[in-house]
């Protein structure tokens, strides 16, 4: 089977970049140590300072399930939640080629 590419796409409310930057920086070690974590990065956009980006590999579909539901998104979810312009965007990828 092959392994679950991701991408999510966060944007900030005009100045709330940095508590946004922060609690997602902070996600980036824990993300890593979890189980059926293959990869996890996270950008921010030189086009618009506002939008982060993470590039996620996971094992399996459950994999990115359990991390869904791990306590350090559920805490980052409440402190970033006000701070974002809209709902995050979530896309697991398919190869087109």
């Amino acid at each position: 089977m092959a392994d679950l590419e991701v991408v999510a796409v966060l944007t900030a409310k005009p100045g709330s970049e940095a508590v946004l930057r922060d609690a997602l920086a902070a996600l980036v070690e824990p993300t890593l140590a979890e189980e059926g974590c293959l990869d996890y990065k996270l950008f921010s956009s030189l086009a618009d300072p506002t939008v982060f980006i993470t590039t996620e590999r996971w094992r399996a579909q459950s994999d990115l399930d359990a991390h869904m539901r791990s306590p350090h998104i559920r805490t980052a979810l409440g402190v970033f939640g006000e701070h974002l312009a809209a709902p995050p965007g979530i896309h697991p990828l398919a190869p087109v080629a």
